[in-house]
């Protein structure tokens, strides 16, 4: 375990490391509980490193955790080392050198799953972001990059590492990776696999062999994400001109793992659920995020590995980067309007909190104590926002042509955010000097717009501010891409989108020559990530809702006049607002528009966005009442589809074979959204229906969603539960789903109950999350007002700390919220932070998340 004392890193100190790096061979003699390696690392004298270019440093810093230290040499004599908890110091020669050391490490200890560790018998690995330090002694920081040869010796049928095979033998195989890369991009795997292969040929004909390695038994999983691979590396190479420069591309399926996945360079390594797909045991939406997750990794190859980050501050160059290109990437693959939805609905959800609360920070931040708390939704949403804002206000050539310089200039480069935007002001001629305040200023900015009408002219005036915090004390304007379009008293466009630039405070902007007072459709696509104050009327927002030519903003005037009637509802107990019962009732019935969208006009606003919506109108969010309206507004909107919807579900049933593509997924979205309603007044019969006749988990787990919101799901569950027990990824859905749907008073004792499973393995992320993470997005239960749910998390986390740190301290985010709440939840919060703060030896990770929740 790591000190618990955090000490704060700064991106104004940094300085280049004094050597380079120009040769790593490492050995791995496999033991899982006394693995050694051996290292041999080739230094040169750092020509960058300028600290005092007449005295080059004479000791030399290793970084090192949880290592036994065997041996170690410089140029073949042993050294003496000072070793401490945190790495390694020893005197140096002048000029080049060869370090050599050997380490012995703990594999099947190593329950933090950073480093090298095991999982089910396998061996595997995590280095990003510092975990290469835990397998041995070196800098391991990403602006040191190196060629890596590894050799791999061990009783198991597969082992495999970056690059190239060069041996491969019974027991030993040798891998040789010819790009330079830092250290957090090394992955080891080994262990009884089976491969999934196929081959790629790229567009100047090299053949690209591709292996999904997975336990036996998954080997029907594969197809999809073998398909997926195929679309993104042909999807790159069309779109972005990038090839892949390897002989071979390798994935490897892991039961434990923190995160999606890692873009380990030709080894990328693969949380199972973010890889394995089946018809049987997985829904359209993990088909979709499946497809994400292998482009956003593949992409990586370029966006990543061969062009890195030169510090940890630098992240979001490399991630906000690379999810606009996944989700390019989606847009393209399943539909743009729909993709574009759907990332809006996630950034409101779980990045606007954070840029509201005590977690808010820069999308570069420019301080840390530990960097594993720093892969946030802002770094990687809000990154990828900053790159789309960048792409709108350049327009698509130039976006291009600056990305191909970037490519060009720094490919082998550990870049920085400078260096990016530098290509886009070299390929332009722009000043991004206030651009790059998106990366430096924490928070939403507010956009406050007022309306002129005179003489045939519509003059909109905009205002923006951005609320003053810790990491923004005095926060500036920022340029605002405003895509804007007018829709007619007739439902025409009279004014195509047209991209509004704003740089000031408060600007102005006039469209002239209109016979009557159009609509003024803003914020087009979501052109920028704002929250915007339009004042118009339910009128208004009905017409938009009726006729805009904007996907995303016909959805959003719909989006915002059930938040709107949800809150009427809320605060002055008034009853469904009639016209939007009837604008959705239009819009649902519209068969020209596409299923998925419209079964996305049909979801309401999240309980999350109301409370926030509440407190940002200086009203005390109240969870019960929020859940209590949101049933209200369901029960109504049954009632005013109730003609429709029975034919609603019956013309989006899907009768041909199952296939996870965007139209029968559309379909499917919009017949279970039906069924969802109609499950509310027929006790559930229909759902039992389909939960008997189902022959995907689209359908099967929608079904049972809505039998046991229906009070008939007893012994669905039970029969779910046979039927799956011994597929550990839908067992995953078993445990989330009775958690999500459970009634606002059960939700903690549900959880409660599902953790005295025996299947309930809290040491494996994927199901700890499945229980917790469900407990802390379901709003009124976890606010229940006994403080129940708060207890009862805090307890599983001050139990999982010691064995998870990174897992446990991106939980602790479900408090990032309680200053919002009643002073009675307030207290109840604040006491279960206290308590696991009060917790002894306290990891690094959860000290610095607690701290800054408590102190914000």
């Amino acid at each position: 375990m790591r000190d618990a004392a955090p000490q704060t890193i700064y991106l104004s100190d940094y300085t280049p490391y004094p050597w380079t790096v120009e040769s790593v061979e490492l050995h791995f003699a496999l033991d899982p509980h006394a693995t050694r390696v051996r290292s041999t690392i080739r230094f040169a004298p750092n020509p960058v490193y300028v600290e005092d270019p007449d005295a080059p440093p004479s000791t030399m810093f290793l970084h090192g955790e949880n290592l036994k230290l065997i041996s170690a040499q410089i140029n073949g004599d042993p050294v003496r080392a000072e070793v401490t908890s945190e790495g390694l110091t020893t005197d140096v020669p002048e000029g080049a050198f060869t370090w050599e050391a050997e380490v012995e490490i703990d594999p099947a200890g190593n329950t933090a799953l950073e480093g090298l560790y095991m999982s089910n018998g396998m061996y595997c690995t995590q280095c990003e972001a510092e975990g290469f330090r835990k397998i041995t002694y070196y800098p391991d920081r990403p602006d040191v990059m190196s060629v890596f040869t590894v050799t791999i010796e061990g009783p198991h049928p597969v082992l495999l590492s970056n690059g190239n095979p060069l041996i491969a033998s019974k027991h030993s195989a040798k891998w040789y990776d010819p790009w330079p890369k830092p250290a957090y991009l090394f992955a080891l795997v080994a262990g009884d696999l089976v491969a999934h292969s196929d081959r790629f040929t790229t567009r100047s004909g090299r053949v690209v062999d591709l292996n999904l390695y997975v336990r036996e038994g998954d080997e029907g999983k594969c197809a999809f994400g073998m398909q997926a691979l195929k679309d993104s590396m042909k999807w790159d190479e069309d779109v972005y001109g990038r090839e892949y420069d390897l002989e071979l591309f390798n994935i490897v399926a892991v039961d434990d793992f923190n995160m999606g996945a890692m873009e380990n360079k030709g080894l990328n390594i693969f949380n199972s659920s973010a890889v394995l797909a089946s018809q049987a045991t997985s829904t359209d939406s993990n088909f979709e995020r499946i497809e994400a997750i292998i482009a956003h990794e593949y992409f990586h190859n370029w966006t990543g590995n061969r062009i890195t980050c030169r510090d940890w501050f630098q992240l979001c160059l490399k991630e906000g980067l690379t999810v606009f290109r996944d989700s390019q990437f989606t847009a393209d693959m399943r539909g743009e309007a729909v993709k574009r939805i759907s990332d809006v609905i996630d950034l409101r959800a779980r990045q606007f909190p954070e840029d509201q609360g005590p977690l808010a920070h820069p999308v570069r931040p420019e301080s840390f104590q530990e960097i594993n708390n720093f892969y946030t939704a802002t770094i990687y949403e809000k990154g990828a926002e900053v790159i789309r804002m960048l792409k709108t206000l350049v327009g698509d050539q130039a976006y291009s042509d600056a990305v191909t310089l970037y490519f060009d200039r720094h490919d082998g480069d550990a870049a920085t955010i400078e260096d990016w935007l530098k290509v886009f002001e070299d390929t332009t001629g722009r000043d991004l000097t206030q651009f790059k305040r998106w990366y430096s200023q924490a928070g939403t900015p507010r956009l406050k717009v007022e309306e002129d009408w005179a003489e045939g002219a519509l003059t909109l005036t905009f205002t923006q501010s951005l609320a003053a915090t810790s990491a923004t004390p005095a926060p500036q304007p920022q340029v605002i891409p405003l895509a804007v379009g007018l829709i007619g008293p007739d439902g025409a466009e009279v004014a195509e989108t047209r991209v509004l630039e704003m740089t000031e405070t408060s600007q102005s902007f006039k469209f002239d020559g209109l016979s009557e007072r159009p609509v003024a459709s803003i914020l087009r696509g979501f052109s920028a990530p704002v929250v915007l104050e339009q004042p118009l009327t339910d009128a208004q927002r009905a017409h938009l809702l009726a006729h805009d030519t904007d996907p995303f903003n016909r959805w959003e005037a719909g989006e915002t006049m059930a938040r709107n009637t949800l809150l009427a509802m809320i605060l002055e107990g008034t009853r469904p607002d009639p016209a939007y019962l009837r604008g959705l009732h239009a819009v649902v019935t519209d068969g020209t528009l596409d299923p998925a969208f419209r079964a996305m006009i049909l979801s309401l606003p999240r309980p999350s966005d109301l409370a926030t919506a509440l407190h940002d109108a200086g009203h005390v969010p109240e969870p019960d009442i929020i859940h209590a309206a949101l049933e209200t507004l369901r029960d109504a909107i049954a009632r005013e589809l109730c003609d429709v919807l029975p034919e609603l579900y019956e013309d989006n049933l899907v009768t041909e074979p199952y296939a996870p593509d965007a139209i029968q997924s559309g379909k499917r979205a919009l017949a279970n959204s039906a069924l969802s309603l109609l499950s509310r007044s027929d006790d559930g019969k229909l759902a039992r229906e389909q939960y008997d006749a189902a022959d995907n988990m689209t359908q099967q787990l929608a079904a049972l969603a809505c039998l046991i919101r229906a009070g008939r799901g007893e012994a669905a569950i039970k029969a779910f539960e046979e039927q799956w027990k011994n597929d550990r990824l839908v067992m995953d859905k078993w445990f989330g789903l009775q958690v999500n749907e459970a009634d606002p008073e059960d939700a903690h004792e549900v959880a409660a109950n599902l953790t005295k499973h025996p299947d309930f393995n809290w040491k494996n992320p994927n199901r700890f999350r499945a229980v917790f993470s469900s407990l802390a997005m379901h709003h009124a239960g976890f606010h229940h007002a006994s403080g129940a749910g708060y207890k009862l998390l805090a307890d599983w986390l001050i139990k999982l700390d010691p064995v998870n740190p990174q897992t446990t301290a991106r939980m602790c985010s479900a408090f990032q919220t309680w200053k919002r709440y009643d002073r009675s939840r307030q207290e109840l919060m604040r006491a279960q932070v206290d308590r696991i703060l009060a917790t002894p030896d306290l990891s690094r990770d959860t000290t610095e998340m607690l701290t800054r929740i408590s102190n914000g």
